[in-house]
């Protein structure tokens, strides 16, 4: 088993073989209780394989479990998950789900750090029946400092339902992104993504890891500027930052990417307006404008789009202006 202060990772012994995923981890980490356990589980604070298995999943050995422990030791449990009147930007809603485009600068589920003012503490004032329901309803996530839309199930059985989609891939995610860089086409990134073996808060593309798994992003240029690239992302998969990975790897990462993004990318003669605007961009340029899933209920497809922020458009016109001007005194 290897252990630091963040994370306890290990192989699942032979000798467990046949025993569900909140069992083993119980009998390996005897210090903490089932039902804490299952808590982790359910806040997607463990992963099997390097996906977030379901409580009662059965493991036959030899898979790779990571518990990320200094975040499941400080996260506030659901039972003590508040209701906060916290506006919510609602495209979608009826009996079944709920489509919300959510800001910047929101966390999604109370954690270390952050026990309050989070996305699902504002689901909770304006739907407090989700208080019943699996992490707030709330059945994938965005960043903090990624906006745009995600899905909420109003009850077990569309949460369930949706869950599998997900599962299946057959979610239809779109993203926004404004990269460094000029790319020359788009195309598909298909590397695997596991956690950073020094850094235990990123995410990497790791070829010959058994931890990672299998990440696909398919990419298309929209627009490109003198020194950046405005792109559309497409997700096949959802790995924990796949996108901004994906991106840098590419050696295009993501325009304000505090983790990944490196310092920013200033075009040459550039004016102080410009290099404001692109020094002062503190958060991933990265919008998730489209959701689309089969509805739990009726069986057809539904769709919602979402406009680009305020902040990001400001600094793709921005960017825009600047090579329209640099063109003109060619």
């Amino acid at each position: 088993m290897q252990s630091d202060a963040k994370f306890v990772s290990f192989e699942v012994p032979a000798e467990l073989a046949g025993k569900r995923i909140d069992q083993v981890i119980t009998q390996v980490l005897s210090d903490y209780s089932r039902s804490r356990i299952q808590r982790w589980l359910k806040s997607g604070f463990v992963t099997l394989d390097g996906e977030v298995p379901k409580p009662k999943e059965v493991v036959w050995g030899g898979e790779q479990v990571e518990v990320q422990i200094e975040q499941a030791l400080n996260v506030v449990s659901p039972e003590n998950w508040g209701a906060e009147n916290i506006a919510l930007n609602v495209c979608y809603e009826d009996d079944a789900l709920i489509i919300v485009n959510k800001p910047a600068n929101l966390v999604v589920h109370p954690g270390a750090g952050n026990s309050r003012g989070t996305l699902v503490n504002a689901l909770l004032h304006h739907y407090p029946e989700l208080e019943k329901l699996p992490r707030g309803g709330i059945i994938h996530r965005l960043d903090k400092n990624t906006t745009g839309l995600l899905v909420v199930a109003r009850n077990l059985a569309a949460h369930h339902q949706l869950t599998m989609q997900l599962q299946d891939r057959q979610f239809n995610r779109e993203y926004v992104a404004l990269t460094h860089n000029v790319m020359t086409a788009g195309g598909t990134a298909d590397f695997p993504i596991g956690r950073h073996p020094i850094n235990r808060v990123k995410m990497a593309v790791l070829p010959h890891s058994k931890q990672a798994r299998q990440a696909v992003t398919h990419y298309r240029v929209l627009e490109k500027f003198r020194c950046h690239t405005l792109v559309k992302v497409n997700l096949e998969t959802g790995r924990t930052h796949q996108i901004r990975v994906h991106m840098a790897y590419l050696n295009y990462p993501i325009v304000g990417d505090q983790l990944y993004g490196g310092r920013p990318k200033i075009p040459p003669q550039a004016s102080e307006h410009v290099i404001a605007i692109l020094q002062n961009f503190k958060r991933q340029a990265l919008h998730a404008r489209l959701l689309g899933v089969t509805h739990p209920d009726s069986g057809e497809y539904l769709e919602c789009t979402a406009p680009i922020p305020d902040d990001m458009q400001q600094l793709i016109d921005t960017l825009q202006q600047d090579k329209l001007q640099h063109d003109s005194q060619q």
